[in-house]
């Protein structure tokens, strides 16, 4: 049973965001540290990824781990009320997400997915998203 009157629980929903999120915030300022600079929100690429490396043909997806179920993860927990609703809403963003990976592949696009838990590392952050965006020369 929910605490929260379905009112308020329908206003606190509407209030979460899916752009400039804090764990998207994080990495921008990680990499535009490390020198790199970046596109936002391509919407002419499959699932419009956060980050876009046009000229290394890279992208960044920052995931909720609520949101897209990040496997493992104490985040990722299936509410207990509403639950079919729930079930239903949060796989079909895990199939919306498995369409775009698949489509940006199909282009030649690499991708690098980040989870919002991961953001509370910052040097293993920094070193997966360098590893990710080192250019081969």
């Amino acid at each position: 049973m929910d605490i929260v009157l379905p009112e308020k629980r329908s206003r606190m929903m509407a209030g979460i965001k899916g752009k400039n999120t804090t764990p998207e915030l994080v990495v921008r300022k990680l990499v535009h540290g490390m020198g790199i600079r970046y596109c936002l929100h391509r919407k002419d690429l499959p699932g419009s990824p956060d980050l876009v490396f046009s000229r290394m043909k890279k992208v960044i997806f920052v995931h909720g781990c609520f949101w897209h179920r990040h496997r493992g993860c104490r985040f990722a927990y299936t509410p207990k009320s509403n639950t079919p609703f729930w079930v239903d809403k949060l796989e079909g963003n895990m199939r919306r997400d498995a369409l775009a990976l698949t489509a940006l592949d199909a282009l030649g696009w690499q991708v690098l997915i980040v989870w919002e838990c991961e953001i509370s590392d910052l040097s293993a952050l920094a070193r997966k998203v360098g590893l990710f965006l080192a250019v081969d020369r």
